[in-house]
């Protein structure tokens, strides 16, 4: 039998086709496409893989397909957008159960009208929940309430040979598969806390100098006990918009916004209650076509790498992010050359290790450059993920490559 006829039968000769021009996981063509519709299916699809030795790569909308390392090969790209819904649902509870290729705003406009939300906001355009915890993507609300790992309760994974698993002994494998892109096992639904939704919310937004300012202003807000749910800072890092810091307050109507007034006179300077967001919050800084680092460490330490980055560029970088949680985004030109990226990556990486740890990812890029500079560093992967790695895909097939190397 060929291979579409193999994975037909795991999920009907409609849903499998040959690959086409765009079927490409980070510039990596495909071979072949299926897109199952249950877990069971997803479970046939993967059995079917494993005995004819081929690789797979899940994909959600493909928001974030170009993140991280390009996979060594991809046989197979099973596409989850069929998979959608939410399966269960415990108000009471808290908790939400839903399939992985849901899109996240789907999901968002679900729990709105039951009043609560799922407290992951974003910025992907589409994306789905699964892809979401495949990469462990969160927003501003990450300073309030963490990041997915903090966030899903329980997962329904199908693994290399198709066995549909919620745990492996020894591993806690709900947070252990965020953030593993997909190389430990295709999420077929997740079941994740929720909250109600906040009756109001209210922003302070500052004008800032310097990356220093951003530190200082940071810590004044976290040290306070008027609990922001979010810190975010924008640093253009050229003349055509103000630097600014922001912070949200939620709750009830008067109680946020008394709040976001005591925050106000607390950073002075000119800074303004307003009752939307600035029109970067939640957004990355960069564009489809920009050399992308992501960089984490202690809060009050990211000011400092900044201007590591600036040194090393020789001029102002644009850089945004949830600096109350200390993570950040860096937005580069694609034209960056070679040699100046490694140095500023070597700089970043230099600062955050001398300033009590953290990272400093190459999140995006062109092959050509992904060549010639290290995308994660020297960090090293935890005892547990190796483990777990090992445990779940010995032959390597699932998203092979993706992972840094054991």
């Amino acid at each position: 039998m060929s291979v579409i006829e193999v994975l037909a039968e795991a999920c009907g000769p409609e849903h499998v086709w040959e690959a086409g021009p765009a079927d490409r996981v980070d510039g990596v063509p495909a071979s072949w496409v299926v897109a199952p519709g249950t877990a069971e299916e997803v479970s046939g699809v993967l059995r079917a893989a494993a005995a004819a030795g081929l690789s797979i790569v899940p994909s959600g909308a493909g928001t974030k397909l170009d993140w991280g390392l390009p996979p060594a090969h991809v046989d197979v790209l099973v596409d989850l957008g069929r998979l959608t819904g939410v399966l269960d649902h415990a108000p009471d509870e808290l908790v939400v159960t839903v399939a992985a290729g849901t899109p996240m705003r789907a999901l968002r406009a679900y729990l709105m009208r039951e009043g609560q939300r799922l407290p992951l906001d974003v910025a992907s355009p589409g994306a789905t929940l699964g892809g979401v915890l495949a990469t462990n993507e969160a927003g501003p609300l990450r300073h309030r309430f963490g990041s997915p790992r903090d966030l899903v309760a329980g997962v329904r994974v199908a693994l290399d040979e198709g066995s549909l698993e919620r745990q492996v002994d020894g591993h806690d494998l709900a947070r252990q598969i965020c953030g593993s892109f997909g190389t430990m096992g295709v999420i077929t639904e997740a079941t994740v806390r929720l909250e109600p939704l906040p009756a109001a919310r209210a922003w302070v937004v500052r004008p800032v100098s310097t990356p220093r300012e951003v530190q200082q202003l940071t810590e004044a807000l976290v040290s306070s006990s008027l609990g922001a749910a979010g810190i975010e800072a924008d640093l253009p890092g050229g003349a055509g918009r103000p630097a600014e810091i922001a912070a949200l307050f939620e709750g009830s109507r008067a109680g946020a916004t008394a709040r976001a007034e005591a925050a106000a006179r607390l950073l002075g300077g000119g800074a303004a209650v307003e009752q939307a967001p600035p029109d970067w919050w939640g957004r990355y800084p960069f564009d489809a076509d920009d050399v992308t680092l992501k960089i984490w460490g202690q809060p009050s330490e990211l000011f400092a790498v900044v201007y590591a980055l600036r040194d090393a560029a020789g001029i102002p970088v644009p850089v945004r992010g949830s600096v109350g949680a200390g993570i950040a985004h860096v937005a580069l030109p694609g034209s960056i050359a070679a040699e100046r990226l490694a140095g500023m990556l070597t700089a970043a990486r230099t600062v955050l290790m001398a300033r009590g740890g953290g990272g400093c990812t190459l999140l995006r890029a062109p092959a050509d450059l992904r060549e010639l500079v290290e995308t994660y560093g020297p960090s090293q992967l935890s005892d547990a993920t190796v483990r777990l790695k090992l445990a779940l895909d010995p032959e390597e097939r699932m998203a092979p490559g993706r992972l840094p190397a054991c």
